[in-house]
């Protein structure tokens, strides 16, 4: 039985964009803008524009190759699990010889 709607099979995938997943999307995209403040503070300064200009493109390479390298090294959720691994204490010490809970009903 064929619908005239399309249904969406994409629905728990990652969002993909050239490559990158989810996450690094927005931190490129964040890293984007401010090189374009950044850009832009430094034209409105009086800064020479082959040097503005030289700057910035410098800077997005390395956002550039630094976004790809965590994308490729880490994947879809690698880096904010390995964030989340390091809020993990090695071992937990209690100076109390006994606990109370207090049961809340």
């Amino acid at each position: 039985m064929n619908s005239i709607y399309n249904i969406n099979k994409g629905i728990g995938k990652p969002i993909v964009f050239r490559g990158l997943y989810g996450q690094y999307i927005y931190y490129l995209a964040i890293g984007m803008t401010v090189l374009l403040l950044l850009f832009v503070c430094l034209y409105l300064l009086g800064a020479p524009l082959t040097i503005c200009t030289l700057l910035i493109i410098i800077l997005g390479s390395i956002l550039f190759t630094l976004v790809y390298t965590l994308n490729k090294r880490y994947g879809v959720h690698g880096w904010m699990k390995q964030r989340a691994a390091r809020g993990i204490p090695q071992t937990i010490f209690c100076d109390q010889l006994f606990l109370s809970y207090e049961k809340s009903f």
